[in-house]
């Protein structure tokens, strides 16, 4: 069994040595990829496959996502998004968080957080904080930056007692929130 990275359209083999398989199509000539990812030929089975990476990892409508806010405007906050459903993305793409209490703390740049994705309309992310489950999972002190903990309405500092407003998941302090995943449709 062989292994290379391919693109779109990359010969992988010669048809009298294989077969087409998955993610592959034949054209006349050469077994081709018609996805990116990662070739695989079986030699017993005389088939050439590719199987196909998912980077970027888009979020769609209703997926969990994990991320750092990068960003706090009047009326939203900008996160960089690390994992969609538990799963790594290398794509680095924001998202936008809507504030509907301008009076609250919602996050904080720095803040890792936990959001539904809700729309992607014209190629932009939007999700929300609304819900237990989500909102902030892991913070610092913006005063000293050691460890937090959390309180009644947001979060306070082991080392010099500041307390700040936070809207916080259930999940806050859970080293596992990583494996946060969307709820099955009931």
């Amino acid at each position: 069994m062989s292994e290379s990275h391919v693109f779109p359209g990359d010969g992988i083999a010669i048809i009298e040595e294989f077969e087409n398989g998955d993610n592959t199509f034949d054209d006349g000539h050469m077994i081709r990829s018609s996805v990116i990812g990662m070739t695989e030929l079986n030699k017993q089975k005389r088939t050439a496959s590719v199987h196909q990476s998912n980077f970027p990892l888009m979020p769609q409508v209703n997926d969990i996502v994990i991320g750092t806010v990068n960003s706090l405007m009047s009326m939203m906050f900008s996160v960089t998004i690390h994992y969609v459903n538990g799963n790594l993305t290398k794509a680095r793409i924001e998202c936008l968080n809507r504030l509907y209490n301008k009076k609250r703390i919602m996050a904080r740049v720095g803040d890792i957080v936990a959001l539904r994705v809700i729309s992607t309309m014209n190629g932009k992310v939007h999700a929300s904080i609304e819900g237990p489950e989500f909102g902030v999972l892991f913070s610092k002190c913006i005063k000293c930056a050691s460890n937090v903990i959390r309180t009644t309405s947001g979060v306070k500092c082991v080392e010099c007692g500041w307390t700040e407003e936070r809207k916080l998941s259930n999940n806050f302090g859970n080293a596992n929130f990583i494996k946060l995943r969307p709820k099955a449709d009931k």
